[in-house]
């Protein structure tokens, strides 16, 4: 029973691509940021390979490295979740999705309002966070939804858990995703509960609602051919249920782990994708740099059950979909090359890929592994890692 474990720790770029600087972000190194701090700390990566990736010189080389790695590259236009995962499971995005940097036209907010009988408040870019400082009493006291964006393709919309209950909220979304279509169709709809009294606190029943990918994903080709795709974190909501056989919502990224781990303990056969959103969620858009780091240690102090879990036939994937780098003055996803660590008692130890030409080499490798026919716009690696 083949397994294939692949762990997405959200936002944790490598370093800038050559393009960065057309994305604005020139200079930019989510991994090299939190190393800054004294509280990172990853020595079961470094074992495995991770500080040996081309351009990570943020930690010490492996002498003989435990697992085998490489430096993916995107090949989509743009650097938001959405497509930084669609790429992973195998679809290239030719063009970004639609931004609104000026925030949303009326057009759309109108259909919105008529949809759901609220007003709106706010309608620009902003942080999730200041947005629930600066409109949430005049949420309470209007009924107006809380209606945001960023610099990523996202609608988002905050409202009161004792004003709007959260399946209210979802209504709302599921409205405003089916009216993001088309010139609006933005990657995500996301509903962003939050609760108290001043200061406001977010509630962690955050729901995204994605658009569905362009084109067959390896998860629809996996689970055609009859086998497993357990989808751990917001990976279901990235991927609109498409090609899912089973879902686990999470709170945070223990809770991912713990959840990784519980479905490793199961004879499936085929993947169990997971998605951990601290990362970027907590720290990257908050430019929480003490906060990334620390986040990043506690993976690393877990790793080894991760380890531990594989069978004889398992593979553990760990990479990244962007970066979001906590030290800039952005508060927004990076345009970053990611990090790719294989490990498993089949892996050869010490490979190095070298950079990829794409995140869809990744699902090109799974496919292979799994034994599934399934086209992808990358280039399968197996035969120099078994």
């Amino acid at each position: 029973m083949k397994r294939v474990f692949l762990i997405v720790l959200d936002s944790v770029g490598i370093g800038e691509m050559p393009d960065a600087a057309q994305y604005g972000d020139e200079g930019s190194n989510t991994v090299a940021a939190a190393a800054s701090s004294p509280l990172f700390s990853m020595p079961n990566m470094q074992r495995l390979g991770f500080f040996n990736i081309d351009g990570v010189d943020c930690g010490e080389p492996a002498d003989a490295p435990q697992g085998a790695v490489a430096r993916m590259t995107e090949a989509s236009k743009g650097k938001d979740t959405t497509i930084g995962h669609w790429e992973i499971a195998g679809v290239v995005s030719g063009r970004p999705l639609p931004t609104f940097p000026d925030g949303f036209p009326d057009e759309l907010l109108d259909e919105f309002k008529r949809e759901t009988g609220r007003g709106v408040l706010c309608n620009k870019p902003y942080s999730g966070t200041d947005v629930i400082r600066d409109y949430g009493k005049e949420h309470l006291r209007t009924g107006d939804l809380i209606v945001y964006t960023s610099a990523d393709s996202v609608f988002q919309i905050a409202a009161h858990e004792d004003l709007v209950p959260i399946d209210e909220l979802y209504r709302y979304c599921e409205a405003a995703r089916r009216l993001c279509a088309g010139k609006y169709g933005v990657g995500r709809v996301i509903a962003r509960p939050f609760e108290g009294t001043p200061p406001f606190t977010r509630t962690p029943r955050r729901h995204d609602y994605s658009l569905k990918p362009p084109a067959k994903t390896m998860l629809d080709y996996i689970s055609g051919a009859g086998k497993d795709v357990l989808a751990v974190g917001k990976i279901n909501d990235i991927f609109a249920g498409s090609g899912i056989t089973e879902m686990a919502r999470t709170v945070d990224n223990a809770d991912g782990i713990d959840k990784t781990l519980a479905w490793g303990k199961r004879a499936f056969h085929g993947l169990c994708f997971t998605n951990l959103v601290d990362y970027d969620m907590l720290y990257g858009h908050r430019n929480d740099v003490e906060g990334y780091a620390k986040a990043l240690t506690y993976f690393d102090r877990r790793l080894p059950e991760l380890l531990a879990m594989l069978g004889e036939e398992d593979i553990l994937m760990i990479t990244a979909d962007h970066g979001c780098d906590p030290s800039t003055p952005s508060t927004d996803h990076s345009r970053e090359y990611t990090p790719l660590v294989i490990a498993g008692p089949s892996v050869r130890a010490g490979v190095n890929l070298g950079t990829r030409a794409s995140f869809a080499d990744i699902a090109a490798t799974i496919l292979d592994y799994l034994e599934v026919e399934g086209e992808t716009a990358g280039k399968s690696f197996l035969n120099e890692i078994v």
